[in-house]
């Protein structure tokens, strides 16, 4: 499982022009889900995800949370992450899950986060999405478990 998670000021996702999913301050989270992937990184990226000190505290230095800041997370499904670029010109997708079992880690992902207590919005499974966000900083990770 792979995430891009990025610190910003606002983010969203709008499906048919409609918006889905919404945050001010807080994390935005792409997630990946492979093949073989189980529970076990879901939760384990759900907890470093809302414990990682990634936010700035009164001297400037990253060492609040978005527990400790009162953020909220904007998750969503991501297979390209999971994509090959090491061959050929176009991505190949044979080592990402297949949709029924994406959706329902990414399901699980979700409800991993908001058992950690902070507000979840997301995206729409398999939807063609426009996401917009404001990185603040720039601020962005890459967690893979």
């Amino acid at each position: 499982m792979k995430a891009v998670i990025q610190r910003v000021s606002s983010a969203s996702v709008t499906v048919d022009g409609q918006v889905v999913g919404q945050i001010a301050q807080g994390i935005m989270v792409l997630l990946g889900v492979k093949k073989g992937d189980t529970e076990a990184p879901a939760d384990w990226l759900a907890e470093k995800i809302v414990g990682l000190r990634i936010f700035e505290d009164e001297t400037g230095k990253m060492n609040r949370s978005l527990i400790d800041i009162g953020g909220a997370v904007l998750a969503v499904s991501q297979f390209t992450l999971v994509g090959n670029c090491d061959k050929g010109r176009r991505p190949s997708f044979d080592t990402a899950a297949p949709a029924e079992e994406g959706k329902r880690l990414y399901d699980y992902f979700v409800a991993a986060l908001k058992r950690q207590n902070v507000p979840v919005q997301t995206g729409i499974f398999q939807a063609d999405m426009q996401v917009s966000l404001i990185n603040d900083g720039p601020v962005t990770f890459i967690l893979e478990r």
